[in-house]
């Protein structure tokens, strides 16, 4: 099978060619309203393009074989970086790497940031406070090693579309610190408690705990 190289897009560069209808699950978590289109999926803004084989200089070498998933715009550029995101994310869950304008990216580096819970409304620090003490100097709160900020959302994440009835400003509360399942399991408590949707630093939707953990990556020899 010729090799390709990809040319524009964000991109998931990952080991192994995922099979479409995982591949459609996956992004389903970031737009539920994903679908396929051909041998492609189309999502918010975006045609997330079938898997080609690549070169291992795609990665650096990091990866001895490397599948490609390109992301592209549809139409105008997706708004708050959707396609990059998009991209960051698909690389996570599938033990790859990230690239974008010619950058590689390892997402499963945990020093760019925590889940966050999506919430239709500003909650309350009553509602809080069974989950989250307030710190005494400011609008954060803590939960042992954790820390949690309210901010407003950033736009609309297509994961949250289904709170957007009943609200048209969104509000986050960002969880920062502690390892990835104990971040997961706060975030999908404060979820059921609040009535909001429990998502990953890119705005996938999570499930378990488990998801904020990356799958081991095969080493190139």
């Amino acid at each position: 099978m010729a090799k390709r190289r990809l040319r524009t897009g964000p991109t998931a560069a990952v080991p192994a060619k995922p099979a479409q209808a995982e591949l459609l699950r996956l992004v389903r978590l970031a737009d539920p309203k994903a679908r396929l289109d051909g041998d492609d999926i189309v999502a918010t803004d975006v045609r997330v393009h079938a898997p080609v084989e690549a070169e291992p200089e795609l990665t650096g070498g990091v990866l001895e074989k490397v599948w490609a998933v390109r992301v592209s715009a549809e139409g105008p550029l997706p708004l708050n970086y959707f396609d990059r995101y998009l991209a960051e994310g698909l690389a996570f869950r599938l033990g790859g790497l990230a690239i974008c304008r010619g950058e590689v990216s390892d997402p499963a580096d945990d020093d760019q940031g925590g889940p966050a819970v999506i919430l239709p409304v500003r909650p309350a620090p009553q509602e809080l406070s069974p989950h989250l003490a307030q710190e005494e100097d400011g609008p954060a709160f803590t939960a042992g090693d954790i820390k949690a900020v309210l901010v407003p959302q950033a736009g609309q994440p297509p994961a949250a579309e289904e709170l957007l009835p009943f609200a048209t400003e969104l509000t986050a509360i960002e969880l920062r610190g502690a390892e990835p399942v104990k971040l997961g399991a706060l975030a999908l408590e404060l979820a059921e408690s609040l009535n909001g949707i429990a998502v990953d630093r890119w705005r996938f939707r999570i499930d378990a705990a488990e998801d904020l953990v990356a799958p081991e990556r095969p080493a190139a020899e």
